[in-house]
């Protein structure tokens, strides 16, 4: 066993002898790595979001963040640093020291970007590590009332009757609503036109004004319209039902098989942090999870709390920039 991997062991079987013994876990995490031993340990925790201040991903990362300083004993400071579709934030954490003082929290937007982006000055499947995802949510096809279509079924056989009148809004060229609408399309073999938007409110004012015709939309934005009957639901984006709303069908199991598009949020930090580390943040993370009152609050907005291992929310990641590269190799996409 070599140096780092024998230091890496010992310090795992000290947290737990610590843990055993009730030591708490903003002490047991000041003992993984000379980084957080005193006076370190009273250094607050930078946790960047990518994006402005305000947003989904802000909300989230600052429900975390005062549930953690309590837990971890550390004060936990939201440094917003938005631009290049979450790019800056991302990059900051990919080149800050590696001693678990920097975390970031990230979307599955953020892979999309990863997926389409050839100018990232970092790779997020090897300059980062996750350390858990922390939400996870699902977007809602919606449509007017009036149009023709009651089902996803109906709404392929509309497309495929009426080939080139078929249209979509989105937030913009290159998110994860524009490549929702994609997937649907390569995957009925279907054609849809793509109309972004500056944001998913413009879109969906386009589409409550009969402007666009179907829209890939965060349950958030869509309530309202939903409750006031300006919009119906014809089915939501994950492999699974959401309980939120149990009646509507998965995009999978109404026709469209292999479609699955989750929203999600997640926390990563240097490649290079060390493995027990980032094992005490996500241990806290989990546990904020199951607070009742962070959970209440998240799923209010349609947000679930969840929670995963470092290893596989870092597979996870893979995973999705894997899964988006191949969409746009496969259906042809032009992004610029």
């Amino acid at each position: 066993m070599n140096r780092t991997a024998l230091f890496i062991h010992q310090t795992a079987l000290f947290v737990r002898r610590l843990r055993r013994l009730g030591v708490s876990a903003a002490l047991a995490f000041a003992a993984t790595t000379p980084a957080w031993s005193q006076p370190a340990s009273t250094q607050p925790i930078r946790f960047i979001v990518p994006f402005a201040a305000g947003g989904g991903t802000d909300i989230a990362a600052r429900l975390y963040a005062a549930n953690l300083s309590k837990r971890l004993g550390r004060n936990m400071v939201v440094d917003n640093r938005p631009g290049a579709s979450g790019a800056v934030g991302v990059e900051l954490t990919a080149r800050a020291p590696a001693d678990g003082r920097t975390i970031c929290i990230i979307s599955a937007s953020n892979t999309v970007n990863s997926a389409v982006n050839t100018a990232l000055t970092y790779d997020l499947t090897r300059d980062v590590q996750g350390v858990s995802q922390i939400t996870a949510a699902f977007f809602v096809l919606v449509v007017r009332p009036g149009f023709p279509a009651q089902s996803v079924r109906e709404l392929v056989d509309y497309a495929q009757a009426n080939r080139g009148k078929l249209n979509y809004g989105s937030s913009g060229t290159g998110g994860i609503t524009h490549l929702a609408g994609a997937m649907f399309a390569h995957l009925a073999r279907i054609e849809m036109m793509h109309i972004p938007y500056r944001g998913e409110a413009a879109a969906i004012t386009d589409l409550l004004g009969g402007q666009t015709q179907l829209q890939f939309s965060s349950p958030l934005n869509a309530a309202p319209h939903l409750s006031a009957g300006k919009l119906r639901a014809l089915a939501v984006t994950s492999a699974r039902r959401n309980n939120a709303l149990p009646d509507i069908p998965t995009i999978a199991e109404a026709g469209v098989k292999g479609f699955d598009v989750t929203q999600w949020y997640g926390v990563i930090t240097s490649a290079q942090t060390p493995p027990a580390t980032v094992k005490v943040l996500a241990d806290a993370f989990a546990a904020a999870a199951r607070d009742p009152e962070l959970a209440q609050r998240l799923s209010s907005d349609g947000v679930e709390a969840v929670s995963s291992a470092p290893r596989e929310f870092t597979a996870h990641i893979a995973a999705e920039v894997g899964k988006w590269r191949r969409l746009v190799k496969d259906a042809g996409l032009k992004l610029q």
